[in-house]
């Protein structure tokens, strides 16, 4: 099945979209940290402690991240989760180059590891990991229905997966106010801050045409999983899914 998102590309309408998001993301990967902290005034910061603590409850051993940027999620949950292993995974390696000297300097690149990898056919064999977490990267999925069967085949059973997305309030007045932010204020620092004017543009659009709350929570459940709950935060601005095997 096809989901709108899978048709919003960066920068040509003709050019494959997977190839547009590395170009992307290695353009934008010195100034992401600081342009998403800015953005969201650093709310990110506290939804990713959220789904960091579902895992901590869990305790899973082996955990792979997947999209995982410049290794924000990973680093945390190594820190505060602890698995024996950590794998982050991203298709743009000028995303990870900066997750791993930030590994470096923070004495976790002997448990973290990061690898180039397709979130639409992974290289890991089945039932390879406890978890598999997904933070505001599953919109770039494009065919979103593979990566999702590609996430619940590399879970064990009884494995979890847990994902943040941002969506889109869906009250008054968070709704309207978020659609002015999203539509002039994220292009407008973005293109100041990383010079990349489709980026953020690019990037507000996904979250707009993105499935949400029980429609995702469906094709969840289509792509294999038993079972799938979520939790909107901060007046819906964020989603988090979690999803059994």
């Amino acid at each position: 099945m096809e989901y709108p998102q899978e048709h919003i590309k960066p920068y040509d309408a003709k050019g494959e979209k997977a190839t547009q998001v590395e170009a992307m993301f290695d353009h934008i990967a010195p100034t992401y940290d600081s342009l998403n902290h800015t953005l969201s005034l650093g709310i990110d910061r506290r939804w990713r402690q959220t789904a960091a603590a579902v895992l901590r409850r869990l305790q899973p051993k082996r955990v792979l991240d997947i999209a995982t940027g410049t290794g924000d999620f990973a680093l945390l949950l190594a820190r505060e989760v602890c698995p024996q292993e950590l794998v982050g995974a991203d298709i743009s390696e000028g995303m990870m180059r900066v997750a791993r000297e930030k590994a470096a300097d923070a004495g976790l690149d002997a448990t973290v590891s990061f690898v180039r990898e397709d979130c639409t056919a992974l290289s890991f064999p089945d039932a390879s990991f406890d978890a598999v977490t997904v933070a505001f990267g599953v919109r770039n999925f494009a065919p979103l229905d593979a990566a999702l069967m590609e996430m619940h085949r590399v879970l064990k059973p009884g494995g979890h997966a847990v994902i943040l997305e941002l969506s889109t309030p869906r009250t008054f007045p968070m709704k309207q106010l978020f659609a002015v932010y999203a539509r002039c204020v994220l292009p407008a620092v973005g293109r100041l801050v990383s010079k990349d004017t489709a980026a953020y543009t690019y990037l507000p659009q996904t979250i707009a045409a993105f499935p949400q709350g029980e429609v995702m929570q469906d094709i969840l459940l289509r792509a294999g999983f038993s079972k799938v709950v979520f939790r909107r935060l901060t007046f819906g601005i964020c989603t988090l899914y979690i999803a059994n095997k």
